[in-house]
């Protein structure tokens, strides 16, 4: 028997942006739903106010996500990524500690600059350098963390601030945060391939003629608002994770009339287990050669399909509304974990990092007002919830063909750049 093989190093790397991404999605995306809450209990200020405030978080997160590149190349992954677990900190701490609505509002600019640092763009850029041919898998593995933090922390938050108030649990969370991701920031994220000796997926060399999901050319893009490649890109990502954040902040009472609290809150949990089924299947059995942005639109054709089997189910048929939570989980995490690696093989490896950050800006300004927008739906269509639920349902499938169809627009258009590069 043959001793085995050390580990290549970019898998720590993987399991370290698993854990960042449990806190950044736990804290910074699914948890001010939670923070809404318990602001409007202690202060009892309007339902409008504070969602204005978490508007603006992501707001704040989409501009600040635009600029970490820059900061990236200035002051490095890691410091990065330790000044936005500590602005995020700050930032929940001052939701917990505000006693007036301006002191709210400047509390979101430092949570939502801080976490887009632990968010998508920040876990692209400390597992992307790692990993070519093997970054669907590992860039998989480490958004899985996203969904984890879904499942652990929105009931965390509610038992430590029924427990000790909100304030003691925005500051025992953001110290435990600090401390875990300072450490992996300085023994696993502070280091990469050139300073270990090492190429990315381990290999000490690509060899000629290979099979790799690497970009054709490697001339840069000038301007990326004129590229056609990425102009599909953003637009696809932006219109998909509109449709999806929209209609799950809604998805919960929705359930409710037909499964009761219990059992819309089990459905929730299988939309997060077929969410990481679907990108891990996704990200380790997607070939080399495939058209990614196909399986974008494939993606989202699937959450297509639980729409409709929503409208099926007309609200009451709970053996079709599990096959439609079913359906709509298994596209969630791909939405997020697609664009990335689209831009691997559409960009040169220069670009890589800034196609991702941009996209993801897009994306977040644009879900930022999507749970508003499906209120306002619901809000308009008060008087007949009957009609309400499928114009929701309708709306979602509307945006999310809409998606693929920017998707299927781009494809190939990076050729003719990269012809024209040539000429």
């Amino acid at each position: 028997m043959t001793a085995p093989s050390s580990r290549f190093y970019g898998w720590t790397v993987v399991s370290a942006a698993f854990v960042v991404a449990v806190f950044g999605w736990g804290v910074g995306f699914y948890g001010p739903p939670i923070y809404l809450k318990a602001v409007r209990d202690t202060h009892g200020w309007s339902v409008a106010l504070v969602s204005a405030a978490m508007t603006v978080h992501f707001l704040v997160g989409a501009l600040a996500v635009a600029n970490l590149p820059k900061l990236y190349r200035r002051f490095g992954l890691a410091p990065v990524t330790i000044a936005g677990a500590a602005s995020l900190a700050v930032g929940v701490a001052g939701w917990a500690f505000a006693i007036a609505p301006w002191q709210l509002f400047a509390a979101t600019v430092f949570s939502g600059a801080g976490w887009v640092a632990l968010g998508a763009a920040g876990i692209n850029a400390m597992v992307s350098p790692w990993f070519n041919r093997r970054r669907p898998a590992a860039l998989s593995t480490a958004y899985n963390g996203a969904s984890i933090g879904g499942v652990i922390f929105p009931p965390l938050w509610v038992a430590l601030i029924g427990w000790g108030g909100f304030p003691a649990a925005s500051v025992s969370v953001g110290i435990v945060m600090v401390a875990v991701i300072l450490v992996l920031s300085a023994c696993v994220l502070g280091r990469t391939p050139d300073s270990m000796g090492l190429a990315p997926d381990g290999d000490a060399f690509v060899p000629l003629g290979s099979t790799t999901a690497i970009p054709v050319s490697d001339a840069p893009v000038v301007n990326l608002w004129r590229d056609r490649a990425f102009l599909t890109l953003a637009l696809g990502m932006g219109l998909g994770l509109f449709a999806q954040i929209g209609l799950i902040a809604h998805l919960f009472s929705l359930l409710v009339p037909a499964m009761g609290a219990q059992g819309a809150g089990l459905a929730a949990g299988l939309a997060t287990a077929a969410a990481i089924a679907g990108r891990t299947l996704v990200g380790w059995l997607m070939p080399a050669g495939a058209d990614r942005r196909l399986v974008g639109a494939m993606n989202y054709g699937m959450q297509i399909a639980g729409c409709c089997v929503f409208l099926a189910a007309g609200g009451t048929d709970i053996p079709l509304l599990l096959l439609a939570v079913l359906l709509f989980g298994v596209g969630i995490g791909n939405a997020t974990s697609m664009p990335p690696l689209i831009a691997q093989t559409e960009f040169a490896k220069a670009d890589v990092g800034r196609v991702v950050a941009l996209v993801t800006a897009v994306s977040q300004a644009s879900f930022a007002f999507a749970p508003a927008v499906f209120g306002m739906i619901r809000d308009a269509t008060a008087l007949d919830e009957s009609a309400a639920v499928p114009v929701l349902f309708v709306t979602a499938a509307v945006f999310q063909a809409a998606a693929a169809v920017a998707y299927c627009s781009g494809r190939h258009s990076f050729r003719y750049r990269i012809i024209e590069s040539r000429v």
